[in-house]
């Protein structure tokens, strides 16, 4: 099922024993689109210090739920590696960070989550054998630059896109496969182009991101686009509109795609 993340940001998220916080912000990973940490605002819990969340802890998030639950204590949260939201997020803090919770590293292997095609796919078993392990803090220190893949949902939003004849609006959201956590889906405003139109684009359709100068580039002609189906956020996305998406731009459909790729 698909999901606005615009309507995720500034749920509740609550610990098994009480509330830590509300969703601020998400960091995807621009090679995969995949949603890899919720970014929590701890309000005063924790001084107002953020903490990373991972769809690991989630699950899949419940479209009509009021908060988003995650599966470990408020302590278990509060004694988790600390994480400046405003600076990168390393290659080391993630080793730490996943080796505090017994998850494994996401990068690598045949699926999007690692070994794996969803989040938590771990046996209970073995995350209860893992969760607190201390030797997080030995983390190996290879790769301790900054990981440039991960970036921020909300510094993205407002981005220009660029057809290949010309600007067709900018992005003002993302929809969300809430089993894998895979971004399918850039919403575009065209209103600077022509007015009262929405549509949405796939990540597989882009051609370059130009992070420097905040554009996004597609290998689409404008009058293509403009003659595709509309998005309506009101209106639950169905297979059968997303098939019609796909075959106006004769594209196939991800769920058509191997499951290492698509995961659907």
């Amino acid at each position: 099922m698909l999901q606005s993340v615009k309507k995720l940001e500034g749920l509740p998220i609550d610990a098994t024993d009480g509330l830590i916080g509300k969703v601020k912000d998400f960091y995807f990973d621009d090679e995969a689109w995949v949603i890899r940490y919720i970014v929590v605002d701890t309000h005063k819990w924790l001084g107002g210090r953020a903490v990373l969340i991972s769809p690991h802890l989630v699950g899949e998030p419940d479209p009509s739920g009021a908060s988003l639950t995650v599966t470990v204590t408020k302590e278990q949260v509060k004694n988790s590696p600390g994480i400046d939201s405003d600076e990168p997020v390393s290659r080391r803090y993630e080793k730490s960070y996943l080796g505090y919770y017994g998850y494994p590293y996401y990068w690598g292997g045949m699926g999007l989550w690692g070994g794996g095609f969803y989040p938590g796919e771990l046996p209970e078993a073995d995350l209860d054998a893992y969760r607190g392990y201390q030797g997080y803090l030995k983390a190996p220190a290879d790769h301790d630059d900054a990981n440039p893949h991960l970036r921020s949902c909300n510094a993205v939003h407002g981005y220009h896109i660029q057809a290949n004849d010309g600007e067709i609006g900018h992005v003002q959201g993302f929809l969300l496969d809430n089993s894998t956590w895979s971004i399918r889906y850039l919403v575009i405003n065209t209103s600077n182009w022509w007015m009262g139109h929405q549509l949405i684009l796939s990540p597989e359709w882009i051609r370059n991101i130009d992070w420097s100068q905040s554009m996004v580039s597609v290998d689409l002609d404008r009058q293509t686009i403009k003659s595709a189906p509309a998005y309506d956020a009101d209106v639950p996305l169905l297979r059968t509109d997303e098939s019609a998406i796909h075959r106006h731009y004769q594209r196939q459909g991800y769920w058509l795609e191997p499951r290492s790729r698509a995961a659907a």
